[in-house]
């Protein structure tokens, strides 16, 4: 990581990393990338995986390690959720892979394709050809979240890698760094809250520990929350431990104060699985709770965000600890 660029730079910006071996997780497709970098023999390439695992950053320390000082004429970056018509593909696509760069032996020119699964289908259907004709002179990398949005000749030209998300202990690795070099104030239940909040992204979790660092001084749980706005998961947790003592009132009276507070209903029952899968409850109590959070999570996402939708869950859940104690 680059440490001293400039300081109103993002930090997400600041230590995005610049070599191969600073990349955290996904160790073994990392290390497939770099066999590529050292022998040069890059295919085309789709990197799939979720937000903040890394995907652009690796392919730009890719290219920053085959290209080295050729890096700024030999490589095109393009966000495809802005640029992803298909007069992008025939205009400014082509007219770098046109373009001649005076590179070192078995050198490719890299043309990478930031949320490629936003392409238009026209779009990715005039990037085949392209592909096949500069296949000489230019490299294609294409980042995206969901691999099936891209077509499938496309994906046939391409060696197709999974990235997965981030773990909670990669993450703090990466942040307790951050910490130390920005000299953050911070206790353990801060980091735990980022963590709770990141899920495995690294972008969530740096701009999320800027963020209640910039804004409130002290990174600890309630700031965190507070910087963040979701509901505490204190108060789910709380709220489930109603439901295994099967009090109807306390359990709903906890839902209703978040969804008074203005809490979105998908906001709500996000923060109520992610506590539900780490609660000190029975375990098979716990599976039939994820399988009605599951089925309310469904029905919110389709429209139906009520409180009455909330409070049903709850029901359900209390019905359930009722049944376990027969």
């Amino acid at each position: 990581m680059d440490r001293n660029k400039g300081y109103n730079l993002p930090w997400v910006e600041k230590y995005r990393p610049t070599f191969m071996s600073d990349i955290a997780g996904n160790q073994e497709t990392v290390e497939r990338l770099a066999v590529f970098a050292k022998e040069g023999n890059l295919p085309n390439i789709i990197i799939a995986g979720p937000p903040g695992c890394g995907k652009t950053t690796s392919i730009l320390c890719l290219a920053r390690t085959m290209l080295g000082e050729h890096f700024n004429e030999a490589v095109l970056e393009l966000n495809a959720s802005n640029d992803r018509g298909i007069d992008v593909v025939r205009n400014k696509i082509k007219m770098f892979a046109q373009k001649k760069c005076t590179l070192p032996a078995g050198k490719h020119k890299i043309i990478i394709l930031d949320e490629a699964d936003s392409m238009t289908s026209g779009a990715q259907q005039a990037l085949r050809r392209t592909m096949e004709i500069y296949s000489k002179t230019t490299r294609f990398a294409l980042a995206c979240n969901n691999s099936e949005k891209i077509i499938e000749p496309i994906q046939s030209r391409c060696a197709v890698l999974r990235f997965s998300k981030l773990s909670d202990v990669q993450v703090l690795a990466r942040i307790t760094e951050v910490i130390k070099h920005e000299n953050v104030d911070y206790d353990q239940k801060g980091l735990e809250a980022i963590l709770f909040t990141a899920q495995g992204d690294m972008r969530q979790a740096l701009n999320n520990l800027q963020a209640t660092h910039s804004g409130l001084g002290v990174v600890n749980s309630d700031n965190v929350f507070k910087v963040c706005d979701e509901p505490h998961p204190l108060m789910i947790s709380k709220m489930l431990d109603f439901c295994l003592e099967r009090k109807t009132n306390e359990a709903t009276g906890i839902i209703r104060q978040l969804y008074n507070y203005g809490y979105a209903c998908e906001d709500i029952i996000t923060t109520v699985f992610r506590v539900s899968k780490t609660h000190k409850s029975p375990e098979l109590i716990k599976l039939e709770w994820i399988k009605q959070i599951g089925l309310a999570h469904m029905r919110i996402i389709e429209g139906t965000t009520t409180l009455v939708q909330l409070i049903g869950l709850v029901s359900k859940l209390i019905l359930i600890c009722h049944k376990a104690k027969k």
